[in-house]
């Protein structure tokens, strides 16, 4: 719905439908623009303008308001549960909500603002823009973090600016940023780990429905939550192999190294600070480098520690190829008594899908299939791309798949490897764009 306002009730989050007058903040704005930063709206304050029309459909309204959280953390409502994942692969869509041991705290720093939506973007478009947002973004963040090293403050306004660019991508189509965030190499993954995590941040805290500003910082939170790596010694750092017990511990320095530099620098809230110095914490108490225990560490910190280790298995190392996606959630939730809160876990496999975007899938008619699409009707029935018929081993016409459609009778067998398969072009099939 079109609403006529004064431009002083602006607020962060709202819609701008149409502008009656001359902005000079951002002239390419003027018509259709969400007002998601503070600089913008400092700017439309400033301005001469005296009314605006806003569009409530796609951004908060005037009578939304932030309530003010002056504690350090505060609770939420528990998220609602995803489907467990059974080994091999979930067999149900749906299980009950199972309620935490403890709340689940959230550093309350940020006000609870109402969620943005954008219209969703189709897959194969919105990877050719994630494309640029990617190299920008790990250019963006490599710059930042050789500062860092250098002892350099870390303006977090500058950060900021990189967290807008990849949430608009996710907030357009997750799996498109997310996707092509994952398929690093070993001389750029510090950064591109950086870049995903962000892009996995604010795709969980969606999930969870936090409020546009906590989203937001969730993604700067992911966007720095490493920068402490900056710190440790490159030839350990970098080391093509497992790590001894003195490097491992030398590396273990990373989260307080850190929180030190985050300390010291400009724009950068509690969230950031606390996901930073905790996100290697488990529930069971066994983490670092406070082995806090479920109770004790906030929900971003729990968001953080799914979203590193996610991004982290399912990247290729020096050392490893990464699992593919399906197979590093089946192997996360073994892991999750006693690693990751129960409820955050399933509120991250229904962000991205039992099977990611990307996934290569043997379908019950002996067919190899590529995840594009998640479905809104199940996560056990994405649309996919058939391509090879593993009968013939021989490629096939490349045909789309809604598994969800009651017509369809075919279903997803299992995940496969691409690697076993010789399948070098998924990024391709499934984005349209070569590797």
């Amino acid at each position: 719905m079109l609403k006529r306002i004064k431009v002083k009730d602006v607020k962060l989050g709202m819609h701008i439908h149409e502008v009656n007058g001359a902005w000079m903040g951002k002239p390419d704005w003027r018509v259709s623009c969400l007002i998601d930063t503070s600089e913008d709206l400092h700017k439309l304050h400033s301005s001469s303008l005296s009314e605006i029309w806003i569009d409530t459909d796609k951004g908060i309204d005037l009578d939304s308001t932030a309530a003010a959280q002056p504690q350090l953390y505060a609770t939420i409502a528990t998220p609602k549960a995803a489907p467990a994942i059974p080994s091999p692969i979930a067999a149900a869509t749906s299980t009950p909500c199972v309620e935490p041991s403890a709340p689940l705290l959230v550093p309350a720093a940020v006000p609870a603002t109402p969620r943005i939506e954008l219209p969703r973007t189709p897959i194969a478009q919105e990877a050719a823009r994630a494309v640029k947002i990617c190299a920008h973004a790990k250019q963006a963040v490599a710059s930042m973090f050789n500062e860092a090293r250098m002892g350099k403050a870390l303006s977090g306004n500058d950060a900021l600016e990189v967290v807008e660019e990849i949430s608009s991508s996710v907030l357009r189509n997750p799996g498109a940023l997310i996707s092509l965030a994952r398929l690093k190499n070993k001389d750029d993954y510090t950064y591109m780990h950086s870049v995903a995590v962000c892009a996995l941040m604010v795709s969980l805290a969606r999930q969870l429905e936090l409020g546009t500003e906590q989203i937001r910082q969730a993604g700067l939170a992911g966007l720095v939550h490493d920068i402490g790596k900056m710190m440790m010694p490159m030839e350990v750092l970098n080391k093509p192999g497992k790590l001894s017990h003195e490097e491992f511990d030398i590396i273990k320095g990373h989260p307080a190294a850190g929180h030190k530099i985050l300390m010291e620098s400009d724009g950068i809230n509690q969230i950031a600070l606390d996901v930073c110095l905790h996100h290697h914490e488990k529930t069971d108490g066994s983490g670092y480098p406070k082995g806090l225990q479920d109770s004790e560490i906030s929900l971003y910190a729990k968001m953080g520690a799914v979203c590193d280790v996610y991004d982290a298995i399912t990247s290729n190392r020096p050392y490893k190829n990464g699992w593919e996606p399906a197979e590093s959630l089946r192997k996360m939730s073994e892991w999750s008594n006693g690693h990751f809160d129960k409820n955050v876990f399933e509120a991250f496999v229904k962000s991205i899908g039992i099977y990611p975007i990307g996934s290569l899938v043997r379908l019950e008619s002996n067919r190899l299939a590529v995840v594009t699409e998640q479905s809104p009707k199940s996560l056990l029935t994405p649309i996919v791309k058939v391509f090879f018929s593993i009968k013939s081993n021989y490629r096939i016409p490349p045909e789309l798949l809604d598994l969800s459609k009651p017509y369809c009778r075919d279903k997803i067998a299992a995940g496969e490897s691409a690697e076993k398969w010789g399948i070098t072009d998924i990024q391709e099939l499934w984005s349209g764009i070569p590797a």
